[in-house]
């Protein structure tokens, strides 16, 4: 072994090293008080109190409850849950599409000579403060609430999805579209045309991919958040779930969540399929 190698030359050592170390040693410091303020206590999990009943649980997973009448239920449910999601994001879509095209500033005509009106500049920041509002409160404390107002059922699944995704859409909407290029929509504008037609023509055609790639996502985690949903009462799967957890019923949750993979996959393959036809 040469000499070199021994005296560890600056080349083959990581100079970054050391500040590495630094940054997962801090990280510990501050991880570690707040891991005893939750009270995060995993080894509990461990006492015979708790580990019995859970490995008799899960050894009821396997099989999967796989009879006739009840994946008839559980493809009923699915069906359910896939209307739930995406019912409630094409309302979100309704109500963000336009929020997103107002609070862009490269479709202000007082923007595009710099600073922006008063009005304009206004109406901008009131729709970013509702979109704020909208996606601050979660789509499960909106399902309560709609739940308290309409009963039990779909219905409050579905709002509660398109109140929560269109504040989301709508936010990453507007920041996709002025993080493109805007040569293209300020020369349509200052051409006399509208700030629709400049929309269409210039904005969207560049941004069409990675807006609907994350248009699909967010319809995925839709998926999963009316499944969520169902265990206060908005239908679909997660109150079928909700009923087999209540019965310790570990066939059917498996069933379940096998579906719940399958969906997952299905969208996945969807947005791929989507973004090669869009790229």
């Amino acid at each position: 072994m040469s000499a070199t190698m021994l005296s560890g030359a600056p080349e083959q050592r990581d100079p970054a090293w050391w500040g590495r170390v630094v940054w997962l040693l801090a990280g510990a410091v501050l991880l570690w008080p707040l891991l005893v303020l939750s009270e995060f206590k995993p080894w509990l999990l461990l006492e015979p109190d708790s580990l019995t009943p859970a490995l008799r649980f899960l050894a009821d997973f396997f099989p999967p409850r796989v009879d006739a009448p009840f994946l008839l239920m559980v493809a009923q449910e699915t069906w359910r849950t896939v209307a739930i999601a995406t019912a409630g994001m094409a309302l979100a879509l309704v109500l963000a599409a336009p929020l997103a095209i107002l609070s862009v500033r490269v479709l202000s005509l007082s923007g595009m000579a710099g600073r922006m009106a008063v009005g304009p500049a206004s109406l901008r920041y009131a729709i970013r403060g509702l979109l704020v509002v909208l996606r601050s409160v979660p789509e499960l404390i909106w399902a309560l609430v709609f739940v308290r107002v309409v009963g039990l059922g779909v219905t409050a699944g579905v709002l509660a999805i398109a109140l929560t995704y269109a504040g989301m859409l709508g936010k990453v909407y507007a920041e996709i579209l002025e993080s493109g290029d805007a040569h293209a929509t300020v020369s349509l504008m200052r051409n006399g045309a509208g700030r629709l037609q400049a929309f269409f023509y210039g904005l969207l055609p560049q941004n069409a991919a990675e807006l609907t790639s994350y248009t699909v996502y967010r319809w995925e985690c839709a998926i999963r958040s009316s499944a969520v949903l169902g265990f206060v009462g908005a239908g679909g799967l997660g109150q079928l779930m909700d009923s087999s957890l209540k019965m310790f019923n570990g066939a059917e949750v498996s069933t379940i969540l096998l579906v719940f993979v399958a969906l997952v996959a299905a969208t996945d393959r969807l947005s791929a399929a989507l973004r090669k036809a869009l790229g």
